[in-house]
């Protein structure tokens, strides 16, 4: 029985750390691919996803004079304070749907 307790919550510690993944970088990659049966790890691969394209997009602006530099910082904090909620969110053990991101998302 005790065993069970601790497997439980195993479970739940790797299903956590799945979800955190979600939200570093391409490494959001992983829990896409790898968790494809839990809905919980998938909700946050999925916006992790749509978050790293943003950051990659958000890259190339650079190539745009004037407005690129402007655009790819806003868009670097707007991704980090997304980044931190979103880890906060799996470590409350939440699914919280990123405003305008979150729609994107459930479409993938």
């Amino acid at each position: 029985m005790r065993e069970a307790v601790l497997l439980q919550r195993e479970m739940n510690l790797s299903v956590r750390v799945m979800a955190a993944m979600s939200y570093l970088g391409v490494l959001c990659l992983v829990p896409l691919v790898v968790n494809r049966d839990d809905s919980y790890v998938q909700f946050h691969a999925r916006q992790g996803v749509v978050l790293w394209m943003w950051e990659v997009l958000a890259i190339y602006t650079l190539l745009i004079p004037s407005v690129g530099p402007f655009f790819f910082r806003a868009s670097s904090v707007i991704c980090l304070v997304l980044s931190v909620v979103g880890l906060v969110s799996v470590l409350a053990g939440r699914a919280w749907k990123f405003p305008l991101l979150g729609g994107w998302a459930a479409r993938l």
